[in-house]
């Protein structure tokens, strides 16, 4: 079961601005990023479903982090049907993003609460995502869509909510360009998570990042 209801959800990743989107087939390493991130302000993580027994990578960090992190939302990315997203809900999910939108998904999340963030390219697919509860809206992929995508659509419809995902960089530059064309949050990955960074297990950069990333987003919304 969700550690934390929709609204404490939506609230943690609006909040903080910056939603880290990871995933490591060793859980240890997993736990590590997760924790690093936790002490750099983040509070909601989403661990993406990528590799063989990602589930079971899941399993063991969600445990870890609901002692080691009390206030982490963590979330699972990469869900495009509603059987693995129902897997990951019974896993202890607290939100659900995909890169397309399913709407069956949308019916699965519903049952239990539990946000569900769907990647949507076009202002119709918006649309429809909320028409069936979507309350955040993943606009992907953010580097090809662009932040006039973002201030066009919320033009006739500024009560909608977004998190773009893809192309976004932890720079003073790239961040304050999402917040002030309106994104409700960012997600970030590979940027925040140099592969050679995590192979050295330089957990104190992965902290001062997120800490850096925050700071823009706190100076943007200003």
């Amino acid at each position: 079961m969700a550690k934390f209801d929709k609204i404490a959800v939506l609230a943690k990743m609006g909040e903080t601005g910056v939603v880290p989107v990871f995933y490591h087939k060793d859980a240890e390493v997993a736990k590590q990023v997760v924790k690093a991130c936790y002490d750099g302000g983040v509070r909601a993580f989403e661990f993406t479903n990528r590799g063989d027994f990602a589930h079971e990578v899941f399993a063991e960090v969600v445990k870890f982090a609901a002692k080691e992190c009390p206030d982490m939302a963590m979330g699972v990315g990469s869900i495009v049907d509603p059987a693995t997203a129902a897997l990951y809900i019974q896993l202890g999910a607290c939100f659900i993003v995909g890169p397309l939108f399913n709407p069956e998904v949308s019916r699965v999340c519903n049952r239990r609460l539990v946000p569900y963030t769907p990647g949507c390219g076009t202002v119709s697919e918006v649309g429809a995502a909320q028409e069936t509860g979507c309350d955040l809206c993943k606009c992907f992929p953010g580097d090809v869509l662009g932040t006039k995508f973002v201030k066009g659509l919320l033009a006739p419809m500024p009560w909608t909510k977004l998190m773009v995902t893809g192309g976004v960089e932890p720079t003073k530059e790239n961040i304050e360009g999402w917040i002030k064309a309106g994104v409700w949050c960012v997600g970030m990955g590979s940027k925040l998570f140099p592969k050679e960074r995590v192979a050295a297990q330089d957990w104190a950069y992965v902290t001062e990042k997120c800490r850096e990333a925050l700071s823009y987003v706190a100076e943007a919304r200003k």
